[in-house]
């Protein structure tokens, strides 16, 4: 059951290239954005679609995959968990930030 704990599956688009950053043991994050639709059709009969976006994050070799075959407009099927960060801005206020650590990345677009 400690599996279901604090776990995200997400279906969408990726919003941006991804932007891979190497820190110094040589290890690559990967960091991207990923759009979720929901589409609905409202009281008056028309059809409304909201989009959500994610911050996502990945390490080690998923950084790896993302960095070769992951490119802005691309359908994939993420699978990971929720992060809170917080940090002091430089005029002093605290920010909070939320996003989605990737276990796991599917590309669902058709590419090779």
């Amino acid at each position: 059951m400690n599996n279901l704990r604090n776990k995200v599956q997400l279906i969408g688009n990726i919003g941006n290239n991804p932007e891979i950053i190497t820190i110094q043991n040589g290890k690559k994050i990967a960091k991207l954005s990923l759009a979720t639709n929901e589409h609905f059709t409202d009281s008056k009969g028309e059809k409304k679609t909201i989009t959500q976006w994610h911050n996502l994050e990945a390490w080690g070799k998923i950084a790896e995959i993302i960095e070769q075959f992951i490119k802005k407009g691309e359908e994939v099927a993420v699978d990971g968990k929720i992060v809170y960060e917080n940090y002091d801005a430089k005029d002093g206020t605290k920010r909070y930030i939320t996003k989605i650590k990737v276990n796991e990345i599917l590309m669902l677009s058709g590419k090779a």
